[in-house]
């Protein structure tokens, strides 16, 4: 199930659409997949700080925490193959955007800059 979600960053929203993720696609994520596939929501019932992790990750993506109102905690890009992604805060969701050319518009307003 694909839904459309706003992420609010500093002075700036992105719209976003996402796929959202059950219990099974919550612990695959992107592993194995393409950087074509699509952005993942991963949404949780209480706040958290689980670590993330890239094996079998072939291409970088961006990482976004947020808290229960959508307002974003953290985000890194991650390189494939990377061990124990923290974020610095409890959060409640994470949003996973592989990086590819259908995301540019999204990455480079987050960042302030193209990729």
């Amino acid at each position: 199930m694909y839904e459309q979600i706003s992420i609010n960053f500093l002075d700036k929203s992105v719209k976003l659409k996402v796929k959202t993720t059950n219990s099974f696609t919550k612990f695959i994520g992107l592993i194995c997949r393409t950087r074509f596939c699509d952005n993942l929501i991963f949404k949780f019932k209480k706040d958290t700080r689980i670590s993330i992790h890239s094996f079998f990750v072939f291409f970088p993506f961006l990482a976004i925490w947020l808290d229960s109102k959508k307002k974003v905690l953290d985000m890194k890009i991650v390189k494939p193959f990377s061990l124990n992604i923290t974020p610095r805060k409890n959060f409640r969701t994470i949003v996973e955007i592989p990086i590819n050319d259908r995301n540019k518009k999204i990455i480079s307003v987050l960042f302030n800059s193209p990729y």
